[in-house]
């Protein structure tokens, strides 16, 4: 059985630019087919990730947000600890857990910048989208090979 349901994890920490990589996902998979889940930043991800993953309703699993240099702790941590959780989460699970996490260096809240990030999350949202449907049009592709033989 093919899986149509996706679910879309998104950090509410920029939730405003955060959110238009769901709008890119939903140009590409019908909105009815999308759960959504909101974390309250990137580091909630790959544990919720992994736990919907999990529960086999999903084709896949994507997951937004932007992590930035605070100035506070290191973003380069945080990104990196985000986005290997997200690969071992899809790993562990066997089902396609995506990122659309951007690290930014010098992100600034002018609105030239948000701009431009916003425009660059729905972009990433349906890089996502192609990557999600591609990955199952192949495993299924798979499973009918191996079925075959």
């Amino acid at each position: 059985m093919t899986l149509t349901r996706y679910a879309f994890v998104k950090a509410n920490w920029h939730a405003e630019i955060v959110d238009q990589a769901l709008a890119g996902f939903s140009e590409l998979i019908d909105p009815a087919q999308i759960d959504v889940f909101d974390v309250p930043g990137a580091f909630e991800m790959p544990l919720l990730a992994r736990d919907l993953a999990e529960t086999g309703d999903y084709a896949a699993v994507a997951c937004a947000a932007l992590v930035v240099d605070g100035g506070i702790y290191r973003h380069d941590f945080v990104a990196s600890a985000v986005v290997d959780g997200l690969m071992r989460a899809g790993l562990d699970s066997g089902v396609p857990v995506l990122s659309v996490s951007l690290t930014p260096h010098h992100f600034q809240e002018t609105e030239h910048h948000m701009g431009i990030y916003k425009a660059h999350f729905v972009e990433k949202g349906r890089e996502a989208a192609r990557a999600a449907l591609m990955i199952g049009e192949t495993r299924t592709k798979l499973v009918k090979r191996a079925t075959a033989a």
